[in-house]
């Protein structure tokens, strides 16, 4: 098992990597896209920011709320897997928005911006995380 608070898996979500996001469509095939994401290990949270017409968004709110992201670095992987909600209060999108800041940079202004707040439910990854 891999556990989220262990501190070579901190690390790798403290470094900056891309991630990918699958959502799923409505027929059941993978939305796949990129994105940058972020962990809150002690809630069991992962967040990622968005505009609120993006496919994925659409996703979840249409009720496709499974969701995958990905974090790889060479032979080093980690996918989260849970179930997401959109959320769009000023609140919860000023804190993605700050972690997002703290791991990659602070992103442009955008008024259709939302956060996909993903409760995790699953950990895989390679072996040096286990």
């Amino acid at each position: 098992m891999i556990s989220l608070e262990s501190a070579p898996v901190l690390q790798f979500w403290t470094e900056r990597h891309l991630c990918t996001l699958t959502t799923l469509r409505r027929d059941g095939s993978p939305h796949v896209v990129p994105v940058g994401a972020t962990l809150d290990a002690p809630a069991g949270l992962l967040r990622v920011i968005s505009s609120r017409g993006s496919a994925h968004v659409r996703h979840v709110t249409a009720g496709q709320d499974r969701v995958a992201v990905c974090q790889v670095d060479g032979a080093r992987w980690i996918t989260v897997e849970g179930k997401a909600q959109v959320l769009s209060a000023a609140e919860a999108v000023e804190e993605a928005v700050r972690r997002y800041a703290a791991r990659y940079r602070q992103p442009r202004v955008n008024p259709e911006r939302v956060v996909i707040e993903v409760s995790i439910t699953r950990v895989l990854g390679s072996t040096v995380f286990r």
